[in-house]
């Protein structure tokens, strides 16, 4: 991938440095060939790419992928990434967004998960890319909005990027990019996984990735899946890695620190909705998790990845 350094010189376009945790950036770039990004310790936040014409390459960690029309490819936090025009096509065409991922997307984007926190839905519909671009611009239009006048409509003239500062403009650009994702994610039809995970302990993923806060139980894992208590923990630990308990607590961890990236709520009720019973006994796990109690963490503005 012909990438060098943070960017390739006189290449890269305005908003290409990753954006600090907490905003949403939309933006729409056409690149010709030799246009590039490298990110050596990856992002504080989600990038989400949605490609239109030409082709890219995007690498995150030591996975690759390529993105043709109607493609979105997605990459978590935290991992060194690089994108670029793809070698041999002409220019890349696409939008973009950097934001907090909603914890409610991660089983939607889950069965495209080609490895290290890599993403790629396709294919999508072609009769549903005008819809998905129409969300695209509706987000690059709301987070310009300011909540003193009217939402406004469209791109503005030659403005590729904009950002969301206000809590009710990064709220809707985030209910269409929310749209775009559920849109993609559920008429893409994702290839079998080669791990040869069992059906069963990926449903009970699922259902934990999908809302951590439940009171969850090897039990009522189990019998959603068809299991007794013994069989499903003995298979779920052998194909995870890991107990569903533990693989429960670092759901509800993950979502925590999720709630205190992009709410206000305290560190109690961010305790409650994650699931944790005890405050206390959530200020030990995460700080043995993050390194960092709960309001450090806040205050320093980390995030999480998958």
């Amino acid at each position: 991938m012909p990438v060098n350094a943070d960017r390739l010189p006189g290449t890269a376009a305005p908003g290409d440095p990753a954006p600090p945790p907490g905003l949403v950036v939309v933006g729409r770039y056409h690149q010709l060939q030799g246009y590039g990004v490298n990110r050596p310790r990856g992002a504080d936040s989600w990038l989400f790419t949605w490609t239109t014409g030409g082709g890219g390459r995007l690498r995150q960690g030591g996975t690759e992928a390529r993105a043709g029309v109607g493609d979105l490819v997605v990459l978590a936090p935290g991992v060194p990434h690089q994108y670029a025009v793809e070698p041999g096509a002409q220019y890349w065409e696409f939008w973009w967004a950097h934001c907090v991922a909603r914890p409610s997307w991660s089983p939607w984007l889950r069965p495209y998960d080609t490895g290290d926190g890599l993403y790629v839905v396709t294919p999508t519909p072609p009769a549903l890319h005008g819809r998905v671009e129409a969300a695209f611009r509706r987000m690059h239009a709301d987070a310009r909005w300011t909540g003193s006048e009217p939402p406004p409509v469209g791109v503005s003239g030659d403005e590729r990027v904009t950002v969301a500062h206000a809590t009710a403009a990064r709220e809707l650009a985030l209910t269409s990019l929310e749209e775009v994702v559920l849109l993609t994610a559920a008429t893409a039809r994702p290839t079998a996984p080669a791990s040869g995970v069992d059906l069963r302990v990926r449903r009970a993923q699922e259902l934990i990735d999908a809302d951590p806060g439940a009171p969850h139980t090897v039990r009522s894992l189990a019998e959603s899946v068809s299991l007794s208590p013994s069989r499903f923990a003995h298979l779920f630990t052998r194909q995870a890695g890991r107990s569903p308990m533990r693989a429960l607590r670092e759901a509800r961890l993950r979502h925590a620190a999720r709630l205190l990236e992009s709410t206000d709520l305290s560190v109690e009720r961010v305790a409650a909705a994650s699931g944790f019973v005890s405050a206390f006994h959530f200020n030990r796990v995460f700080r043995a998790r993050f390194g960092l109690p709960p309001g450090a963490y806040r205050a320093g503005g980390s995030m999480v990845g998958e």
